[in-house]
């Protein structure tokens, strides 16, 4: 096995990418029963390939796309100490891939892109109930901060 290397998406990738969407979406829908039937998109990969504050990370191995993640410059609310912050999403890793390192490989440049725009704060979702994306996380050195609770009415 080589080595695992990350880069920057590009508009080539947008293929392979939207099959990584795909593959979260599919991971996510046992654990969110708001989610719309059928193919749905969270995404517009293609413009955030592009965007000047968002940074779309792309994890190789011998020369194949194994993983992939982003970060979005956000301004927080007026009262929160932080003046920017970058959510982190499109976290995905191929399954074969899992328990490899690429997940940490795919933050450390999110972390280092959020560096160089002089962010100190980097925030993301995850499921409550995905325990294996929570502990990635929190191995990572995320910690829990606010659960947000839902009630559907009828």
């Amino acid at each position: 096995m080589g080595e695992i290397i990350t880069r920057s998406a590009r508009p080539a990738d947008l293929d392979i990418l939207l099959t990584f969407e795909q593959g979260i979406i599919t991971a996510e829908r046992p654990f969110d029963p708001t989610l719309k039937e059928g193919e749905i998109h969270y995404y517009d990969l293609g413009l955030m390939i592009t965007a000047p504050d968002v940074e779309v990370i792309v994890a190789e191995l011998d020369g194949e796309l194994v993983g992939s993640g982003y970060a979005r410059i956000m301004i927080p609310k007026s009262y929160l100490k932080h003046s920017r912050y970058c959510y982190l999403g499109f976290m995905y890793t191929k399954p074969e891939h899992r328990g490899k390192g690429v997940n940490n490989k795919v933050l450390e440049a999110l972390k280092a892109w959020a560096l160089s725009q002089d962010i100190r704060e980097l925030r993301l979702e995850v499921y409550h109930q995905n325990q294996p994306a929570l502990k990635a996380y929190e191995k990572a050195g995320f910690k829990g901060h606010l659960l947000e609770m839902r009630l559907g009415l009828n």
